[in-house]
């Protein structure tokens, strides 16, 4: 019997539950404004993973969960956050970019004191 095999669906992020509770940060719907991704500016967000101490080091920690971010301490001003657009037809885009955390309007507080 000849058949074609066909190819293994691999799912890719974001698979996260879209919000806007302030006090939740993987899934935080939000805009950006980064001049290092000016694509994103302005554009609706939501937050995939926390780059931990991504501005620090190459060695950064890769947080999915609510309870990884937490046991890190939150979001800091040395974190990136990845983040999915929301498409138009309202679903989340399987392409992420990595913003500055204080880049992301939700974590914009992170800048106070900072030069950008």
């Amino acid at each position: 019997m000849d058949t074609e095999k066909k190819g293994d669906v691999i799912f890719l992020r974001p698979d996260v539950e879209v919000h806007a509770d302030p006090t939740r940060v993987i899934g935080r719907r939000t805009t950006c404004d980064s001049d290092e991704h000016p694509y994103l500016r302005g554009h609706e967000v939501v937050v995939v993973a926390v780059l931990k101490n991504a501005l620090r080091s190459e060695e950064h920690e890769y947080l999915t969960t609510e309870d990884a971010v937490s046991a890190a301490g939150g979001v800091g001003p040395d974190d990136r956050l990845e983040v999915a657009p929301i498409l138009p037809t309202g679903r989340l885009s399987f392409a992420t970019s990595d913003p500055k955390a204080e880049h992301v309007e939700a974590f914009r507080f992170l800048a106070h004191g900072r030069a950008n």
